[in-house]
């Protein structure tokens, strides 16, 4: 009886209480893009559904075989499979849907919701627990879609319902319920980019408003709230879960135990350098005047050259020192 409450929680739970977009606030891309119409959000919602029931079996199937270490490439490469398999079908059967989604169709390749899913629940349960979270998860973003869109229909346009994907242009009008009033004066800013915003906002307030009349829990929006926690390397994430361990790089580590030098000890190293470079030229100085000297048995001669030695040499140390001061 257990194991059936807690998977009738399982299939339950991402309608309202974690829903996806709404509580988790996963996946706002598509759902302030694609929800222009009821339809239009409701086809999106039915794609991603369906690339998550199917990934999350996949990934539940593969959990004991995936390297542990290049999991997130391997579920990324599952879910395009599956999206492209969506993307040929709803191309193939619902022309109109597949031109109004545009690039969010294949974009969901990297949907938060399908990928967060993956890591969070099918990588560490079974395979039918796994596809009784991909239903509930992928119910609750298509209601929470179709109800968007609809409200951003309905107030925007004037009509609800239009635009179905499926039939021909008969059917789809038969559909369609134009509003009295509303549909000859349309708030048209509703249907666009900011009333989008503006009905998430308020569909989220609402919800928000429905949990906590209810009893529960205000959502934790820290790391430990976070659907991708486990994934996560930042040090603030670190610091809440205390679980994870970021690896410090040698050069950084090295970097910043090294201790700091105050003014007075860089000038200090600086003039040791150009002590240190002078007696070497000076060695060196002394070194050639002995060569000529050998060379030259003359006196004046060796002299000559020893003066246009030194001289040379002044000259290399005086280029020296400026391009030291210029550094």
């Amino acid at each position: 009886m257990e194991n059936k409450v807690s998977r009738l929680q399982i299939l339950t739970k991402g309608i309202i209480k974690e829903n996806p977009n709404l509580v988790l606030l996963l996946g706002t891309c598509p759902t302030l893009a694609t929800t222009s119409s009821a339809f239009n959000g409701m086809g999106m919602g039915i794609a991603a559904s369906f690339v998550l029931i199917c990934s999350n079996i996949v990934i539940s199937l593969l959990a004991k075989i995936i390297p542990d270490k290049v999991r997130i490439p391997c579920y990324i490469v599952v879910i395009a499979g599956f999206v492209t398999l969506v993307q040929f079908i709803v191309q193939a059967y619902a022309v109109p849907l597949y031109n109004s989604l545009g690039v969010f169709l294949p974009l969901i390749v990297v949907n938060c919701i399908i990928l967060g899913r993956a890591e969070m629940f099918a990588n560490k349960n079974g395979v039918l627990d796994s596809a009784l979270d991909g239903i509930g998860m992928g119910l609750g973003f298509t209601l929470s879609l179709t109800v968007m869109g609809a409200i951003r229909e309905l107030i925007g346009n004037g009509t609800l319902l239009s635009g179905f994907f499926l039939g021909d242009e008969a059917l789809q009008e038969s559909l369609t319920i134009h509003i009295p009033f509303v549909n000859e004066h349309p708030m048209l800013i509703i249907a666009l980019a900011p009333g989008g915003f503006f009905v998430y906002a308020s569909i989220i307030a609402f919800v928000n408003w429905l949990i906590n009349r209810k009893g529960g829990t205000p959502r934790d929006f820290a790391c430990g709230g976070c659907a991708l926690a486990s994934m996560c390397t930042q040090e603030k994430c670190v610091a809440e879960l205390g679980e994870i361990e970021i690896p410090a790089p040698k050069a950084m580590a090295a970097k910043a135990e090294a201790p700091k030098m105050s003014e007075e000890e860089k000038a200090a190293k600086i003039a040791a350098a150009k002590a240190a470079k002078a007696a070497k030229e000076a060695a060196q100085a002394e070194a050639n005047a002995a060569e000529v000297k050998s060379e030259n048995p003359d006196p004046v001669l060796a002299a000559a050259e020893n003066a246009l030695l030194r001289k040379k040499a002044a000259e290399q140390e005086a280029v020296t020192e400026k391009k030291g001061d210029e550094e």
